[in-house]
């Protein structure tokens, strides 16, 4: 199986998908660091497709920047500034060629993330 990498977020605090939420994928090695690609969330709080699709995905760390403050601004969930919570990066290795699902389960002042499937 090749692999490939998803994501979704999940707005915890209004119990729906985060819809509109930008989303960058970078590749790291050593001090470098590598923009793969950039996506929004759909109104599923899903990419249209993989992050990393089969053809693209190499093993290694990556890093997800999830810019939550933007969305919590557009949806009226934040008013302080500065934000206790505005980009949220998910760094993380995948050492195997399979699917690896990272979601990300957002509220103004929490998150949480896991290995999905």
């Amino acid at each position: 199986m090749t692999g490939f990498l998803t994501t979704h977020v999940l707005d915890t605090a209004r119990g729906c998908p985060a819809g509109g939420l930008r989303i960058e994928l970078y590749r790291l090695s050593g001090d470098a660091r590598e923009m793969v690609v950039a996506m929004e969330t759909n109104s599923d709080g899903r990419t249209d497709s993989p992050i990393l699709p089969q053809d693209s995905f190499a093993t290694g760390t990556y890093e997800l920047i999830f810019h939550a403050g933007d969305y919590l601004r557009a949806t009226g969930q934040a008013t302080e500034d500065p934000l206790f919570l505005d980009q949220v990066p998910i760094r993380f290795g995948m050492s195997e060629h399979s699917h690896y699902h990272v979601p990300l389960l957002l509220s103004p002042f929490g998150f949480s993330t896991y290995r999905g499937s």
